[in-house]
């Protein structure tokens, strides 16, 4: 009976650590939008920048604008759907460990049922054997009664 919820804390544990694995995933891609951002920021700094040094070319900085305002709004689309993911599979791999930690505690209890009945037949063999070393030893027969 110890080992009833082993096999399924195995298979617990391995969806723990595979929600655990898409989590990080997901906070890759949540990194690599960061940088695509910060990459959308420096390439807006340097055409503001161009703009401003060579005048006669900004009239193209409107269109660049107007180009790197869709840009990042698309960006901040993805941004939101990802962190939505991201929350999704937080909330999974969370009820993932519940579930495990339930199962871990349930056996650890069983187990410790088992020892302390174990060891309450183990102490009750040893009192039986020394009340009848007791019995034994203080009820000889004399020869002169």
């Amino acid at each position: 009976m110890a080992g009833d919820l082993r096999p399924l804390i195995r298979l617990r544990r391995f969806e723990v650590d595979e929600c655990r694995r898409a989590l990080g995933e997901l906070l890759k891609a949540e990194a690599a939008l960061d940088a695509e951002a910060q990459a959308l920021e420096d390439a807006h700094q340097r055409e503001t920048t161009f703009a401003r040094e060579h005048p006669e070319m900004g009239f193209t900085l409107g269109a660049y604008l107007a180009h790197h305002r869709a840009r990042v709004a698309a960006l901040a689309q993805r941004r939101q759907a990802l962190e939505a993911r991201i929350q999704e599979a937080r909330d999974i791999l969370a009820e993932a460990y519940r579930t495990l930690k339930t199962l871990e505690v349930s056996q650890e209890n069983r187990e410790k049922r088992e020892r302390a009945e174990r060891d309450s037949k183990e102490q009750k063999v040893l009192d039986d054997i020394g009340q009848e070393r007791y019995r034994r030893h203080h009820a000889r027969p004399t020869i002169l009664e």
